[in-house]
């Protein structure tokens, strides 16, 4: 029945040049294609009306994906019965493929995204005791982004490989066999690195998203790890962007690896003189007042002495990085107000004392000496 509505159709515009029939025939295709694509994601939400969420969502997220098929499907009905030559209908057939390839590649990402979104609906990261969430979220996006540059790779590579003049170089995506694939490979060193530090990153966990972690001697927060660099969120609200391979080349120190509490420290510099027992006292009164404190450590300790002050170093703890840093600057705030309220004369302080008994300066024997014998002695 097609292929006689096609011979009409052919009768009827006969006098047109079979690459603008051919044109047109797509033209038309796609024209009564992608309306029917839209009543049928219309009437399907209507179906699933309040009942499958899920399933409202999935339409939603493939309605580009799905157009793209219909689409697809109907240049082929129309491509197998357009009046082409051989030479014609192997480049639609090539394009074909490579639109086949970047289908099935976009099927395989979309599908990816959707079972890893699911996954992860299950974990909330504005907890304040987020470390298992933080675990599977950052493990999930790692592996995700991972995944999509290899689908990437292999469609691309796949779609090259329908077209007899860039064959080699779709070849050279699976097998980096020949000049081609070498200067790809060469090319593709930074990416390849990246992947597979991303890959560690994603198995080994050195970082999370929202850790604290001290990178290049910056204090921050990681914001967002992607498939080649990672965002920290500097405490000032700058951004340092890092490459995911410096992660496995390069120390650095991360705050919360094991849990999300985490300790504060607070340095101080006193006289001899300051009561250390009352400081601590007064420690304990502050950091149960303090909404921010977690109840687990709060203590002080003498760290150091040199010739004229002491290090006191308060140690307080609290549930999350940010609320740490908030601790200790109110801690650090109240402890110094507390010294200087009821023990002034212990701040930091130069002393001098004056020796009796001892000869008087030089410079007041030399005043008292007389002008002449001055100029004498001179």
């Amino acid at each position: 029945m097609s292929e006689n509505f096609f011979a009409q159709v052919f009768e009827v515009v006969d006098w047109m040049p079979d690459w603008a029939m051919t044109l047109a025939l797509l033209v038309a295709a796609a024209a009564v294609a992608v309306p029917i694509h839209s009543i049928a994601i219309r009437l399907l939400m209507r179906a699933f009306s309040g009942r499958a969420i899920y399933v409202q969502t999935l339409l939603r997220r493939t309605r580009s994906l799905t157009r793209t098929i219909i689409l697809f499907i109907a240049f082929t009905l129309v491509l197998q019965a357009a009046p082409l030559s051989e030479g014609a209908l192997s480049t639609w057939s090539s394009v074909l493929g490579a639109l086949l390839c970047a289908i099935i590649g976009w099927t395989a990402i979309s599908t990816v995204h959707i079972v890893s979104d699911v996954y992860l609906a299950r974990f909330r990261l504005d907890l304040a005791d987020n470390l298992q969430a933080r675990k599977y979220v950052t493990q999930i996006r790692i592996l995700r982004r991972v995944a999509n540059t290899l689908i990437v790779l292999l469609a691309l590579g796949a779609g090259l490989m329908t077209f007899e003049s860039v064959r080699q170089y779709g070849v050279s995506i699976f097998a980096s066999a020949g000049a081609a694939g070498l200067i790809l490979g060469l090319a593709a060193r930074p990416v390849l690195e990246n992947l597979i530090a991303g890959i560690q990153i994603a198995i080994t966990q050195p970082i999370r998203i929202d850790d604290a972690v001290v990178v290049e001697g910056e204090w921050g927060w990681i914001e967002e790890i992607t498939g080649t660099y990672v965002v920290i969120r500097i405490w000032d609200w700058r951004r340092l962007i890092v490459p995911l391979s410096y992660f496995i080349q390069n120390p650095f120190t991360n705050w919360t690896r094991e849990s999300a509490s985490i300790i504060g420290t607070v340095f101080l510099h006193a006289d001899y003189t300051l009561p250390v027992e009352e400081l601590r006292e007064c420690l304990g009164k502050l950091v149960k007042d303090d909404p921010l404190w977690d109840g687990k450590v709060a203590v002080i300790q003498v760290t150091d002495a040199n010739d004229r002050t002491i290090e006191i170093r308060a140690l307080v703890s609290a549930r999350t990085s940010p609320d740490a840093w908030d601790l200790r600057c109110n801690i650090r705030e109240r402890l110094v107000a507390w010294i200087r309220d009821n023990h002034p004369d212990c701040l930091p302080q130069v002393r001098s004392a004056s020796i009796k008994g001892e000869r008087a300066p030089i410079s007041a024997e030399i005043d008292d000496i007389p002008a002449k014998d001055a100029d004498d002695s001179s």
